[in-house]
């Protein structure tokens, strides 16, 4: 798979923009604030809907503006396909995959397979389990459109739950009519936080044994990489592949806790309440690494996210990194460009690089030089 062209229409500080790309690599590069990771922030809204940089579609439209644009050609192995986003303020945001408009987020899934490095993913190991989570939950879903509907089914009955919960503290007594409709709500949260605790270890199982191997590596074997699953129930002393099991673990502590839940007014376990620990050389990276350390370590997950993907999904992933030379030593650049091979890959960074490193790039590679929204392809 390959993004063969982009056409951008009023994003972000690109009135209107067509680029053709490289089926390897393309660099993209120029001064910051000349719009070099908006470029970046397109072709990854055209595979998850969503942007990373911001929770408005509002906040990607060019100033004096009032609608954005973004199409993508995308080649596969059979065939193309189409992308289109567009998005017009005070309407829904429109997406189409080969000219027939999609109902539902979840279609596009898996439509591009791609992986992003950014510099805000440093985020993954510096900030809370939410965010570890959402790492985790972006690349499963990608794998399988079918977790990404589970995602948003348990997020709507995580919240009528929530609401019920409210509903019986604030009850001046005991309402058996809530109390029953509490047990079907327990129920299917735990159908479906099963499955989804499920998928997490078994794609964690795959990561860290590729995350250790990547990290050695990068580091010159000073460091190894560990990740741990930390669900919130406890499920160490049952089978982990029996999915009644966990269920029926599941509904045990909900029911224990009832009262505490009541109290709280929200929900106290379920995979809403799951973390990742990430340990470099056995200590926890997020409390101990240095700077330079959680930046390594966020690109040893991103590499080993894409290594999955490359053994799993059905079609050669795209990589999107921006920014992600600075700070790391030339010996950790020249490694990172070595390990681009058979992927199409976008650079952003400040310099112009030449890949010496890798065979016969230069008849593989584009050059991208941005300033002020204005792209000049050399």
């Amino acid at each position: 798979m390959h993004i063969r062209e982009v056409k951008i229409v009023n994003f972000r500080n690109y009135s209107e923009l067509k680029l053709e790309f490289s089926k390897n690599y393309n660099f993209i590069y120029g001064n910051n604030a000349q719009g070099k990771t908006n470029i970046i922030e397109a072709l990854f809204l055209c595979s998850s809907g969503k942007s990373y940089r911001a929770n408005r579609d509002e906040e990607l439209i060019k100033f004096n503006e009032n609608s954005y644009y973004i199409k993508l050609l995308v080649e596969c192995k059979e065939t193309g396909k189409i992308i289109e986003v567009a998005y017009n303020v005070g309407e829904r945001k429109k997406i189409k995959i080969n000219s027939v408009p999609i109902k539902k987020s979840g279609e596009l899934m898996g439509q591009i397979t791609e992986v992003l490095f950014s510099p805000e993913h440093i985020s993954i190991v510096k900030e809370g389990p939410q965010e570890r989570r959402r790492f985790i939950d972006i690349a499963i879903s990608q794998l399988k459109p079918a977790y990404y509907y589970d995602l948003q089914q348990y997020s709507k009955l995580l919240t009528q739950k929530n609401h019920l919960l409210r509903d019986l503290k604030n009850s001046k007594k005991r309402n058996m009519r809530l109390w029953d409709t509490l047990e079907i709500w327990n129920d299917k949260l735990a159908e479906t936080g099963t499955r989804i605790m499920m998928e997490r270890e078994k794609y964690l199982y795959q990561l860290d044994k590729i995350a250790n191997e990547i990290h050695i590596k990068l580091t010159g074997g000073a460091e190894k990489m560990r990740l741990k699953y930390k669900p919130s129930l406890r499920i160490d002393d049952i089978n982990h592949n029996n999915h009644n099991e966990i269920k029926q673990l599941f509904i045990e502590n909900v029911r224990r806790d009832e009262e505490k839940e009541i109290f709280a007014g929200i929900t106290l376990w379920g995979p809403q309440r799951d973390d990742v620990e990430i340990e470099i050389n056995g200590r926890n990276l997020r409390i101990y690494g240095s700077q330079g350390q959680q930046r390594t370590g966020v690109i040893t997950l991103k590499f080993s996210e894409l290594e999955i993907l490359k053994e799993l999904a059905n079609e050669e992933p795209v990589f999107l990194l921006d920014d992600i030379f600075s700070e790391l030593d030339k010996r950790r650049q020249d490694y990172i460009i070595d390990m681009l091979n058979n992927t199409q890959t976008f650079i952003t960074n400040t310099r112009k690089i030449i890949f010496d490193n890798i065979h016969n790039v230069q008849s593989n590679l584009n050059y991208y030089y941005v300033e002020n929204g204005k792209v000049i392809m050399e």
